[in-house]
């Protein structure tokens, strides 16, 4: 009994074998097959399978000669007969579906739809073999008015779905054309597609071809060349059986890259005002040639792609202004910060350094990217407002006097009223909020409102720690830079009070090499390499505790003294930066 067992098991997969390669229509192997199996049910009175067997070869006959119809109706018979005998639903299903085809490719729509319909309502009791996704194709092809020919493994409805969901799903244009080729070449069951689009500036065609599994470029050729631009400038479908018996094709192509075109079907892509877009070309039929009803259901597709490629197509125009108005935006205000080093010369670079340790200080911390972005602009722009301040005040050398520091104060409150002058959006406004806010401290007595803690907001407080160590670790023409302990130690002292102090506890943690990048902006100098895997081994605490010791140990030496090399700038290499 169990060798029984095992064996009708055996013979189950076998037919799902069939199945299988019914499905790829390959019916030698589909054949062959199914007599092994027949042979094998009928060995062990397997009545079931043998009702299978015989709905399978009564298929095969009729699919490779459509004379047979009747031959093979009595085969279906004998297999309903089978089935009955065995009480098999499964059996009784796989019939109702052959029965189905057989009706459908006669072109007996309504009696193929009734098999089909019990066909499905079988499914439901038992689908031992997954039938129920091809009955419900065919059903829906048949409501759809559709041909027998069509393909059950790719649903070409389905297809259409997809590149239907496609106009809201996607935006990016070469990943739509590749959503929409590779649909549409399911869709017919071809070997190939591409969907080609037309630019009418250039009067080209282009699109994005797969060279391999991870490349890809773009195609572009004169509009009025290959096949494709036939249809484009003249509004005509091509289906062609034979390519290289056709004069309109070039076999150079194919030369080039070692394919062989045979069956090509390629047609206009017109949008709702019946204005021609694009082209689609697909190659190679998979089974026989490109019949009406694969026009009709390119013609369909296209209907649903040209929306899709227009608002792609839309959107990419609206990006790319976006992007030009957003260098405008940025090139202004790079134009203020000249503006600003123009009249500071004493400054010059210090707004680039901000940012940069601004921007180092918000990666620790893990701000968002759109976040740093806008942290960035204001820090380039957190000193315009010096513009309205005095010459014989912003460029004095020495001491500035009590009434001389109010008057360079007011700074921030013109740096707030330039800025909120310009118009933002809401995310911009923030821009202007971090800017001048950059002399508010953590205790409240900064200015000019006298903000204090989270009040002031992160970009504000990450500016204040970014301001203060450019302006003390920059050479002065009236003073050297202030030794690199004595600088950590105003930070550590002011935290708390001044400054935010977990900020400053992450400032003073990130690496040397990061930090020394600001240094050397203000001598165009490098960090040879050998320095660079050192020093990337410490941070600024590293250097301060160091620099505090009385004495220090020779590797301790050796590294206090190439980090100042770098902070002085005073790079040794053989006389030469560098």
């Amino acid at each position: 009994m169990t060798e029984k067992i095992l064996k009708i098991e055996e013979t189950e997969n076998i037919v799902r074998e069939v199945l299988k390669a019914i499905d790829e229509k390959d019916y030698p192997k589909a054949r062959a097959e199914v007599e092994k199996a027949y042979n094998s049910f009928k060995g062990n009175s397997f009545n079931e399978g043998i009702s299978l067997c015989l709905s399978l070869i009564a298929f095969l006959d009729y699919s490779e000669d459509k004379n047979t119809y009747e031959d093979a109706t009595k085969l279906l018979h004998d297999a309903i007969f089978m089935a009955q005998r065995a009480n098999s639903d499964t059996a009784l299903l796989l019939n109702e579906l052959v029965l189905g085809n057989l009706n459908f490719s006669e072109g007996n729509r309504d009696v193929a739809l009734i098999h089909y319909n019990n066909a499905l309502k079988l499914s439901v009791l038992e689908d031992k073999y997954s039938l129920s996704d091809t009955i419900n194709t065919r059903i829906r092809q048949l409501q759809n008015n559709m041909d027998y020919s069509l393909p059950t493994k790719s649903d070409p409805l389905v297809s259409l779905v997809k590149i239907s969901r496609s106009i809201t799903a996607l935006t990016d244009i070469d990943e739509l054309l590749k959503v929409i080729a590779e649909e549409t070449k399911n869709a017919i069951q071809a070997d190939r597609c591409t969907v080609f689009l037309w630019d009418k500036d250039s009067d080209e065609l282009w699109s994005k071809v797969a060279l391999g599994l991870d490349s890809s470029k773009e195609i572009r050729f004169p509009a009025d060349k290959g096949l494709a631009g036939y249809v484009v400038k003249t509004g005509e479908s091509l289906n062609i059986v034979d390519a290289y018996n056709d004069a309109r094709f070039n076999p150079e192509v194919d030369l080039k890259t070692g394919y062989r075109t045979k069956t090509i079907l390629c047609m206009p892509i017109t949008n709702n005002n019946r204005e021609i877009i694009g082209a689609f070309q697909v190659l190679n039929k998979i089974d026989g040639v490109f019949t009406k009803n694969d026009e009709d259901l390119l013609i369909a597709i296209g209907g649903s792609a040209s929306i899709a490629l227009e608002n792609a197509q839309l959107f990419d125009k609206q990006l790319q202004m976006y992007h030009e108005q957003k260098l405008l935006f940025d090139s202004f205000i790079d134009t203020l910060a000249i503006a600003v080093d123009a009249r500071d010369k004493i400054t010059a670079g210090h707004s680039t350094r901000v940012r940069l340790y601004s921007t180092l200080l918000a990666q620790e911390i893990d701000m968002a990217p759109k976040d740093i972005a806008l942290l960035e602009k204001a820090a380039i722009l957190h000193d315009i407002g010096k513009i309205g301040i005095r010459d014989s005040v912003l460029q004095k050398d020495g001491k500035l006097t009590d009434e001389e520091y109010k008057h360079i104060q007011e700074h921030v409150r013109i740096t707030h009223n330039i800025l909120n002058r310009i118009y933002m959006s809401q995310d911009f406004r923030i821009i202007t909020e971090m800017a001048c806010s950059h002399h508010e401290k953590w205790d409240g007595s900064g200015y000019y409102r006298h903000l204090k803690g989270e009040e002031i907001t992160l970009g504000g407080r990450i500016l204040a720690v970014a301001d203060v160590f450019d302006a003390i670790t920059s050479r002065r023409h009236y003073r050297d830079k202030m030794p690199i302990t004595n600088v950590i130690n105003i930070l550590i002292k002011d935290s708390g009070s001044h400054f935010d102090k977990a900020l400053v506890d992450t400032f003073l943690n990130i690496s040397l090499t990061k930090i020394i990048k600001g240094f050397l902006s203000e001598s165009n100098g490098k960090m040879k390499p050998e320095d660079e895997n050192v020093l990337s081994q410490y941070d600024l605490l590293d250097i301060y505790r160091i620099g505090s010791k009385e004495e220090k140990t020779p590797d301790e030496q050796r590294i206090f003294d190439l980090f100042n090399v770098y902070y002085t700038g005073k790079f040794e290499d053989e006389g030469e930066k560098v």
